[in-house]
C-alpha cells in the first residue's frame, strides 16, 4: 500500500511541471508547418535559375506575407499562467526569427541576382 501511495505521489509530483506548460497552440503549429514549407520553397528557388527562380521567389514572398498577417493576428489564449504565456511568447519569437531568416535569405538572393524585378512581390509587405 505504501509503495502504491509513494508511486502515485511521485507521479503527481513529476507530472505537474509538464502539465503546467503550454505546448504551441494550433495557430502556432500551423505556422510552424507553413514556415517549413516556405523554407523548402526558398531552397528550391536557390537551386533554380532565371524565370523559374523568380516565380519561386514570388511564391515565397506571398507565403511570407500570408504568414506575417497570421502572426500579427495571433494572440495567446485567455487565462494562461505566466509560465504558459512565456512559452507562447517564446514560440512566437521562434517563428518570427524563422521568418526573418527566410526573408534575409530571399533578400540575399535578390541582391546576388542583381535584378530588382522580384521586388514587386514585396509591395504591401508589413502593411496592415
Amino acid at each position: 500500500m505504501r509503495k502504491l501511495l509513494a508511486a502515485m505521489i511521485a507521479g503527481v509530483i513529476f507530472g505537474l511541471p509538464v502539465s503546467g506548460f503550454a505546448a504551441p497552440d494550433e495557430t502556432q503549429k500551423a505556422l510552424v508547418q507553413k514556415a517549413q514549407e516556405a523554407k523548402k520553397k526558398l531552397a528550391a528557388a536557390q537551386a533554380a535559375a532565371g524565370a523559374e527562380r523568380q516565380k519561386m521567389m514570388q511564391e515565397h514572398m506571398k507565403m511570407m506575407q500570408d504568414m506575417m498577417a497570421q502572426m500579427q493576428k495571433a494572440k495567446p489564449r485567455a487565462g494562461m499562467k505566466p509560465e504558459q504565456m512565456r512559452e507562447w511568447i517564446d514560440e512566437h519569437l521562434k517563428l518570427m526569427n524563422e521568418m526573418m531568416s527566410q526573408m534575409m535569405g530571399e533578400h540575399h538572393m535578390m541582391m546576388q541576382g542583381g535584378g530588382m524585378e522580384g521586388m514587386q512581390g514585396m509591395q504591401g509587405m508589413g502593411k496592415k
